[in-house]
């Protein structure tokens, strides 16, 4: 059967002044040097394909004292146009949030309510038809998922993240169909309890190998129709096809400097 891609909204921030200063992930290194011209012709690339299959893309305003606002998934969490601000766990990112709070403002959304735990945003919150699956572990405290389902009006299903170089739920899973419930994830980033919520909820999901995981492969976005993914994660694009999904694979090779890559750069604005 063909899939029908729905048209969405997007917020995206330019990586004007992205650079790797300091080390809060296992893929982050100060010694690298990040080439900016070429994040950001990368980006570019992302945020233009996304309009080009007939998505809107806003873009938020990059500050030079915040290198990671290119990571515009963390910054919040939209669902049915309600707002969860973010609250970074680490202080090189905190003022993040308070920009992210002032566009919502800015553009009719409201006031954003406010976080009473740290989260980051769609970094740790994937949402499914069903359910709002709610990482933990290294960054986004267990304390936030009960504010979350308060407020986003989605069950949360908690899962604990073991590896730190999936830091993020969103390192390690995907949801592919928002509208049937279909994921796809890499099962050794999650504790074994979480694998076996994992298996009950979703018995179908596409389960990713190590190969792809480690370049970030799951760190994707899908329309529900077309998937776009980093193109290293080549394993992942047959298994995407038998099931009827087209994989965009995308270059996003100095962003992973700092451990991101299309969904880290991509929050879906819901509704």
């Amino acid at each position: 059967m063909p899939r029908h891609a729905a048209a969405r909204r997007y917020l995206m921030c330019r990586p004007q002044y992205f650079t790797v200063a300091y080390a809060i992930n296992p893929w982050m290194n100060p010694a690298k040097p990040v080439d900016v011209p070429l994040a950001v012709a990368q980006w570019e690339d992302l945020r233009d394909r996304y309009r080009a299959f007939g998505h809107t893309v806003e873009e938020l305003e990059p500050h030079p004292a915040l290198p990671d606002m290119v990571f515009a998934a963390n910054g919040a969490t939209v669902v049915d146009g309600r707002v969860l601000g973010a609250r970074f766990a680490h202080p090189e990112r905190e003022a993040e949030a308070a920009a992210h709070a002032a566009w919502f403002r800015a553009r009719g959304f409201g006031e954003p309510v406010e976080p009473l735990h740290v989260n980051e945003g769609e970094g740790d919150f994937a949402v499914t038809r069903n359910w709002l699956l709610a990482g933990r572990g290294f960054r986004t405290s267990p304390l936030a998922h009960a504010q979350a389902q308060e407020v986003l009006g989605r069950p949360v299903i908690g899962l604990d993240l073991v590896d730190p170089r999936y830091y993020h739920l969103d390192t390690a899973l995907a949801v592919l169909d928002d509208r049937t419930d279909e994921i796809m994830y890499y099962p050794d980033a999650f504790s074994p309890g979480s694998r076996a919520v994992l298996r009950r909820l979703f018995p179908d999901a596409l389960i990713a190998r190590e190969q792809d995981a480690a370049v970030l492969g799951l760190n994707a976005v899908s329309d529900g129709a077309r998937v776009f993914l980093p193109q290293a994660a080549q394993g992942l694009f047959g298994p995407l096809r038998e099931r009827g999904f087209e994989p965009v694979g995308m270059d996003l090779g100095e962003l992973l400097k700092g451990g991101g890559s299309v969904k880290c750069c991509t929050q879906e604005l819901r509704g």
